[in-house]
């Protein structure tokens, strides 16, 4: 047999995700694997069973896989989990958030949204208000880790609002799940979504809903979607012991089995939480040493990515930047933010503070300007 060899990667991914992998989570796909087979499927269940115990240490939960990207996920849950007499409610204050108001309308879900600007976390009084105002909302939907800016936002002081006015509370936890400590029982979720390739540090594919076992039995026969239908998924899994309804993303699945492992091997979510927290630390202190300005103050932001302003010195664009930054092995992210001029650097994914040390001298070298 062919000996093969992985490739070195020419550059560390410091986005939102995809992100930097560990060679062995590359190298997991390299097998081929027949879907029918009991070990494959027993693979689901490993990682079915590992998502609800990092989501809760409480019972009463459950997890279901979904083919494609982390919107694919956040938009089955929100065709499957509002009924078609329900009204859901969302918190924006970034592109995420609208997105879910975006596919809300597109999917002829009712909806009104609470939009509080890219710079200001919504707060518990505008959803208590909001509830108190119109009885006819049934579900409230926000995002966790608003990556458009890097905004940690307050799912801890929304979701008992929630959860006190008897509603259902969908929270997308698409950039912070497993490298954000989270207790959906504590914060009152009934539904959580997020990706393999975020903080878990698996690879583009497929996501993941999780939620409580209660809630997701009420959800059958909601969904008009055939692919998207969360139910109808959850249901073949649970009867078929890890069995897809339609093509899994085998290689994918491998792979992020072995991120798992590597989760828990490097301490669970406390400990890499902790490591994506230093590596922000040294990001905003290098970064502000070379003069730039971080776009939120230190109590609003996460440690999954930091948005700073773009240099108003002549010279500057951001495109020369950015390929100067990946000719010495970083690839850094364009902004977000509709009326701010910013630039992004995550801080997630195989990546550690030597590696952000490097950074901040490579930015230095790539300030031409």
């Amino acid at each position: 047999m062919t000996q093969i060899t992985l490739p070195d990667n020419p550059y560390l991914l410091l986005t939102p995700g995809p992100l930097s992998t560990t060679a062995t989570v590359k190298a997991a796909m390299l097998r081929d694997w027949c879907t029918w087979d009991r070990d494959y499927n027993e693979i689901v269940q490993k990682i079915r069973s590992s998502l609800v115990r990092l989501a809760s240490p409480l019972p009463g939960y459950t997890a279901v896989l979904m083919q494609g990207s982390g919107t694919f996920c956040v938009e089955a849950c929100m065709g499957t989990a509002v009924p078609g007499n329900g009204k859901l409610l969302v918190l924006a204050n970034g592109a995420y958030g609208r997105r879910i108001a975006t596919i809300a309308g597109r999917m002829g879900v009712a909806f009104g949204m609470i939009d509080t600007g890219d710079l200001v976390p919504p707060g518990p009084g505008h959803v208590d208000q909001a509830l108190k105002n119109d009885p006819a909302i049934t579900h409230v939907a926000m995002v966790h880790c608003e990556t458009t800016t890097g905004m940690l936002n307050p799912v801890e002081k929304i979701g008992p609002v929630v959860h006190r006015h008897g509603k259902c509370f969908i929270v997308d936890a698409m950039s912070s799940f497993g490298g954000v400590p989270v207790d959906m029982a504590a914060i009152k979720a009934d539904f959580l979504v997020s990706s393999a390739n975020k903080c878990i540090q698996g690879v583009p594919g497929f996501g993941y809903v999780i939620a409580k076992t209660s809630e997701i039995e009420k959800t059958k026969g909601r969904s008009l979607s055939l692919s998207l239908d969360l139910f109808d998924q959850w249901e073949t899994m649970e009867k078929g012991q890890g069995k897809w309804r339609f093509t899994s993303p085998t290689h994918v699945v491998r792979a992020f089995e072995t991120a798992l492992d590597e989760l828990e091997a490097e301490g669970g979510v406390t400990a890499r939480w902790q490591r994506y927290k230093e590596n922000q630390k040294i990001l905003a202190e290098g970064m502000t040493g070379l003069g730039f300005k971080p776009l939120l103050p230190e109590t609003f932001q996460s440690p999954v990515i930091t948005a700073f302003h773009s240099p108003e010195a002549r010279g500057y664009d951001f495109k020369g930047f950015y390929e100067r930054l990946k000719a010495q092995g970083f690839v850094i992210y364009p902004g977000k933010v509709t009326e701010i001029d910013t630039f992004r650097i995550g801080n997630i994914g195989h990546v550690f503070a030597g590696d952000m040390q490097r950074l901040v001298k490579a930015v230095k070298n790539a300030m031409t300007w």
